[in-house]
């Protein structure tokens, strides 16, 4: 089977080369005159999917996870991961080197105010930090009796030989079949959301950049994004700051009817521009880098700050955003349900790899002929790596499927008029009586959010519980979200909505967002089973007395049926199931072989008790 296109399953850093590197920063600190400094995961435009020229945290501990930060101090160092990570970190970073902590539960700033000495200075790159991130590092270490300095340039950067240049990926236009409506009106939203409030907005996230201009790029995996910031006056031309060898003459002629084009050595000039004018700036302190604050407000300009005002445009999906999204994930469950036919002829002999269902099923996407990259790399573990929530199969992890096994394959794919991410947890032979119990949990969670009716402006904490509650009854929980938001050919994880514990942002009709709950019994197995929703209308409800919402699930393939214990499923459940499988199977079927038609009919059978 030929090599996945779009997924390496290398190892990213080199073992054993942590001791070495954290010596050498350890003596670059002390030249300059620090006792310590900080090290996110984190590149100047906040990106979750950085270029390699950004993932300074891997190379400098080993850690390849998504989300993660690591203190250096004279003596001691320590790596912050969410619960996502705290398998793999242990697999991946020397515990001699660096103390593992737990993100949120013991966050950074707790950890330095109680080993930052009194009087140290502790460095940072404010590109690599929020402005509200500075601001909460800038306690902690005020509560040590310390001092945060920030630095002109990254004390990594000179010490990392071979380090790869920063990314040149072409710029391309979004066409408006897909984005469903024109920049220009784009724009003329942004700069009513200025009125008498601000200015001038900063535009630092390269998704809205992206969105904002219909343009997408190839500078960072699995998000076609283009690195970028721009400025939006309430008045006058907007400005996109970007590399021109990036552009194409089609590009530039679009951008240039928009914006003025600058290059990114005018943007610190530019931002210091508006401070000399004194203008008043929104920015949002929660994603906007503390070095943009710092260069406007350094020189007299006034910072607002506020959410930023394109995020929720750009998550209300348009008529034709929702049209495309309809049509990939339609598309995207043919290849999918295609590999779950295959695995499952496959994998009972006990031959196939974790890397081999990745192949297969990249493969499978590609045969659409309309897969542009996968949108996230795909998590493919069996039995215990299945209970490492982001695990990330590499030829030297890679295992063998063995039957009795549970295995968790959790992928998506970004095409133009849409993005997909689906989780399947299947039975690899006859599954044993815990699994099918706990999967049973899972799935009445899962079915509840997709049930939900809620009023209009709920937001995603108070549905969270509904999906948790069968677990909480037997003592079970999972440690993740349990919905994020999806971008429309743009990134898997979109804000500002999410259903999880602190989702405080409204759930709006148009958002499109994961129903994922899940379980994992470390060292033995992982569940997950994640559909995509569009927010609707809910007009089932008679004589209601205000606005209602509700889901309609997008996703279409299979829930493995064998991993179900019927008598654990009310009646309402169990025709949700039956429904679901009933337009799984009118919707695909016509997209498929006879041979996986066969096999989609007998997975999307009724359940009976």
């Amino acid at each position: 089977m030929p090599e996945a296109r779009f997924q390496s399953f290398e190892d990213r850093t080199e073992r054993g080369a942590s001791a070495p590197r954290l010596a050498a920063l350890r003596a670059e600190l002390k030249r300059r005159g620090l006792d310590g400094f900080i090290v996110p995961r984190a590149d100047r435009y906040q990106n979750e999917y950085v270029p390699p020229c950004a993932e300074r945290l891997a190379w400098l501990t080993g850690f390849t996870g998504s989300a993660g930060l690591a203190i250096v101090l004279a003596e001691r160092a320590a790596i912050f991961v969410d619960g996502r990570y705290l398998v793999q970190v242990r697999e991946e970073v020397d515990s001699a080197a660096f103390a593992v902590e737990h993100l949120i539960e013991h966050p950074p700033t707790a950890w330095i105010e109680e080993n930052l000495p009194a009087g140290a200075k502790l460095g940072y790159s404010p590109w690599l930090h929020t402005v509200e991130g500075a601001e909460r590092l800038a306690k902690g270490v005020d509560v040590a009796g310390a001092s945060l300095v920030a630095l002109a340039d990254n004390p990594l950067d000179p010490l990392w030989q071979k380090r790869p240049q920063p990314p040149l990926g072409a710029v391309v236009l979004h066409d408006l079949r897909y984005a469903g409506e024109d920049a220009a009106a784009k724009l003329a939203r942004v700069r009513d959301a200025l009125v008498k409030r601000a200015d001038a907005l900063i535009v630092c996230d390269p998704q809205a950049v992206s969105w904002l201009f219909n343009i997408r790029g190839h500078d960072v995996p699995h998000v076609p994004v283009a690195l970028a910031f721009a400025t939006v006056p309430r008045a006058g031309r907007p400005a996109i700051y970007l590399d021109p060898r990036k552009l194409d003459d089609a590009a530039r002629k679009r951008l240039d009817m928009l914006a003025t084009l600058r290059s990114p050595g005018d943007f610190e000039k530019d931002l210091a521009a508006l401070g000399k004018a004194q203008r008043a700036v929104m920015l949002d302190p929660a994603s906007c880098p503390d070095a943009i604050a710092r260069a406007v407000s350094e020189d007299g300009g006034k910072i607002i700050r506020a959410a930023d005002p394109i995020a929720p445009m750009k998550a209300v999906k348009n008529a034709a955003e929702v049209a495309g999204a309809r049509a990939a994930q339609r598309r995207d469950g043919a290849a999918v349900t295609r590999f779950l036919a295959w695995f499952d002829a496959e994998a009972p002999r006990g031959e196939l790899t974790e890397i081999d269902a990745v192949e297969a099923l990249e493969n499978l996407r590609r045969d659409t002929g309309l897969l542009k990259d996968i949108s996230f790399p795909t998590i493919a573990g069996a039995g215990p790596d299945g209970a490492i929530v982001h695990y990330r199969v590499t030829r030297r992890s890679n295992r063998r499927i063995a039957p009795g096994e549970l295995f968790l394959i959790d992928s998506g794919g970004q095409y133009e008029d849409g993005t997909t991410d689906i989780t399947r947890t299947v039975a690899v032979g006859a599954p044993d009586a815990d699994m099918r119990k706990n999967f049973t949990l899972v799935l009445k969670g899962h079915i509840a959010i997709a049930r939900a009716v809620f009023p209009d402006g709920t937001a995603g904490a108070q549905l969270d519980p509904l999906a948790r509650q069968f677990l909480w009854r037997d003592g079970l929980d999972f440690d993740h979200g349990t919905g994020h938001g999806v971008g429309s050919y743009l990134s898997v994880h979109e804000g500002p909505a999410r259903i999880s514990k602190l989702g405080t942002a409204p759930l709006k009709r148009g958002m499109i967002l994961s129903n994922e709950p899940g379980y994992y019994r470390a060292g033995a197995y992982g569940i997950r089973i994640e559909n995509l929703l569009l927010v609707t209308e809910a007009l089932a409800v008679a004589a209601a007395e205000k606005p209602l919402n509700a889901f309609e699930t997008l996703t279409l393939a299979p829930i493995d049926r064998r991993l179900v214990e019927p008598p654990l499923m009310t009646a309402e459940e169990t025709a949700w199931l039956d429904d679901y499988h009933a337009r799984v199977r009118a919707d695909l079927a016509p997209l498929l072989d006879d041979q996986t038609r066969v096999w989609l009919n007998s997975a999307c059978a009724p359940l009976k008790k």
